[in-house]
């Protein structure tokens, strides 16, 4: 690398190196607001209404955001730049007429017409239409049933609460309770929706196949549902009603996320369980994932990301070349330690009895849900620092790296919260109309392990990588490319599972590794970055097809500089596409959705992924160029 080029490279690795260290909390951490879609304002009011906690001033500060975040053709997108998302759109049209907008105004009359372009309500999904019959403007006989009974299946039964994945488990708690009663909670004149169209009624025959089975057993429990006696229903609310009251969180959450929190507290309203405790704890919790903007407006995240931003940020900045020692890694280690879970057994529990505690969660609290993702990331992170109290430090490695090589699922691979929940009926039933509700193994997490694993010296030669890496030859997609679970998506997988296989010493030069790289090359764009929509998750047209993005070029330059091509010239544009478009406060603009909750159905906007992954890759990119010079 030429002197002058290296220079300006330090140059802008030091800007984001500042920049980063500028937004660190001072109680260590690093945290950046995830942004989502309007169905979470949408939700939050119709929520009020439910709860009857109606709060003028934060109503019409939610009025004001999802008005902000109207397309000019009445829609509402489930990420930036995305096409209009026909339940986004029903459900902000639903809360902006509880809080009491004239439907005559071009903003309501607009997104009416998108509605009754795009099927109506019945086109919508089971969750938004689960809303308008909360509210009246659905008929309950027409969702699909959910019944409490199954509370009663055991672990090892098919269809049991078990089957679904950690993000969709309490929901289907919280949701057996509330559809058990089919409540509806009124509206006032002017707040209902007479004027929206239905849209042409379901047909629920199914012609064959499993689809079919499943349509079949719904009819039968909507009959059971209709029956005047139902054996032990009675006992199976109770059972489910005490299951979410001994899974809520210390924050007031249920699985630190938005749905189940929302359906939880809607099922102690429905049992008039409103003084209890747990009511209580949830209530007021909600507060800490709200944000307000300087503009007035207020907005609710689906989730907190504190300790993956945290672990994310201490590897950008060891990787940057911060002393081990720097004050805010040493905040920031111990903050982490004290993240750890290393008492309570959660759910994961239930596959991996054996396995002892000590992973980390995504958010401030969720004890019964760690997950292998951040475990995976902390680890690294914290084998990279130096803290004061080096004992402690190590017994939370060894619990770590025991917890996350416990969670290895049979086939080799790694999903995020539980091992082995690979049963992918519960996708196949009438009520999973709305995204992924299993955790099967993926990609990106292997890969992340994997990358973990390389760092405390592990290889292919023991048993546990091998295995994963069998998993990734039977994963990766003919083209080479893999896909991305938890990042958008082809180019985010790939970022995580060459770094991965670098770390064991893989022999990177292996032709089906190579694939991968010729991928990415062929996917840059003109101007020398990566980007890829979200829309690659539903048209296979858009994968690694996009925009360039801060993130997604770095998560690319990751795979090529790990898998030996951080001299070539697809590197050297990806770096010179980074350098050109960061800020002067050192960061980079990125208004696109990288994040993927569920895909094709939920994205975020990670914040700080457009600081700590430009900044790592700049870093990673200097010391590869060093290292061959």
């Amino acid at each position: 690398m030429e002197l002058e080029t290296e220079d300006a490279l330090s140059r802008g690795i030091e800007a984001a190196r500042e920049r980063l260290l500028a937004l660190q909390h001072e109680n260590g951490y690093w945290w950046g607001p995830l942004v989502s879609n309007a169905c979470m304002e949408a939700e939050y009011i119709m929520l009020l209404h439910i709860l009857d906690r109606r709060l003028p001033q934060r109503e019409q500060a939610v009025a004001h955001h999802l008005l902000s975040t109207q397309n000019p053709d009445g829609s509402w997108s489930i990420y930036y730049g995305g096409p209009g998302d026909l339940n986004a759109t029903l459900e902000a049209y639903q809360a902006l007429k509880l809080l009491h907008l004239d439907p005559e105004t071009d903003p309501m009359a607009k997104a009416r017409q998108f509605i009754a372009d795009h099927g109506g309500i019945e086109a919508s999904r089971v969750f938004t239409r689960l809303w308008l019959a909360l509210l009246g403007q659905y008929p309950w006989e027409d969702l699909p049933v959910l019944p409490p009974e199954l509370m009663w299946l055991p672990p090892w039964f098919s269809f049991s609460i078990w089957d679904f994945a950690s993000w969709a488990r309490p929901t289907v708690v919280a949701l057996s309770i509330v559809m058990a009663y089919r409540p509806v909670f009124p509206l006032n004149s002017g707040e209902d929706m007479p004027e929206i169209e239905r849209g042409q009624k379901r047909d629920r025959r199914v012609k064959s196949g499993w689809d079919a089975f499943f349509y079949w057993v719904d009819g039968l429990l909507h009959r059971y549902h209709r029956m005047g006696w139902r054996f032990g229903r009675r006992r199976a609310i109770e059972r489910a009603f005490q299951w979410l009251v001994d899974h809520q969180e210390r924050d007031g959450s249920w699985g630190g996320i938005q749905p189940p929190w929302f359906y939880a507290l809607i099922a102690f309203k429905v049992l008039d369980r409103l003084d209890h405790p747990a009511f209580q704890r949830g209530w007021e919790g909600l507060e800490a994932f709200g944000v307000h903007e300087p503009d007035g407006r207020w907005w609710f995240q689906a989730c907190i990301s504190p300790t993956w931003d945290t672990g994310l940020a201490v590897l950008a900045l060891c990787g940057s070349g911060l002393e081990a020692d720097h004050p805010a890694l040493v905040r920031a280690g111990n903050w982490l330690l004290d993240q750890q879970v290393l008492e309570a057994v959660g759910d994961w529990a239930v596959r991996r009895p054996k396995v002892k505690p000590g992973g980390w969660p995504f958010e401030f609290v969720n004890d019964h849900y760690p997950d292998v993702d951040d475990t995976a990331i902390v680890l690294m992170a914290l084998n990279q620092i130096r803290l004061p109290d080096d004992a402690r430090r190590k017994r939370a490695l060894t619990k770590g790296f025991r917890w996350m090589v416990g969670l290895q699922s049979k086939n080799g691979g790694w999903g995020a919260f539980d091992a082995d929940n690979v049963r992918t009926w519960v996708s196949r039933i009438p009520f999973s109309d709305f995204g992924w509700v299993s955790d099967p193994p993926t990609e990106d997490v292997t890969g992340h392990v994997l990358e973990s694993l390389g760092q405390f010296g592990y290889d292919d030669a023991w048993n546990v990588v091998q295995r994963g890496v069998d998993f990734l030859k039977g994963a990766q997609a003919a083209d080479g490319a893999f896909f991305g679970r938890w990042g958008v998506n082809y180019i985010y997988g790939i970022g995580a599972v060459i770094p991965g296989l670098e770390a064991i010493h893989y022999n990177v030069g292996e032709a089906w590794v190579q694939r991968s790289l010729d991928w990415l090359e062929q996917h840059q764009n003109a101007d020398g970055g990566w980007g890829e929509s979200c829309d690659s998750y539903v048209d296979p047209s858009h994968r690694g097809v996009g925009l360039s993005t801060a993130s997604q070029t770095a998560w690319a330059l990751f795979a090529l500089i790990s898998g030996g091509r951080a001299t070539g010239q697809a590197a050297r544009r990806g770096v010179d596409w980074l350098m050109a478009a960061q800020s002067p406060d050192g960061g980079w603009d990125e208004p696109w959705y990288t994040g993927t909750g569920f895909p094709g159905d939920f994205y975020i906007n990670y914040t700080l992924y457009r600081v700590i992954f430009p900044l790592l890759a700049l870093a990673r990119y200097r010391k590869a160029i060093r290292m061959a010079s």
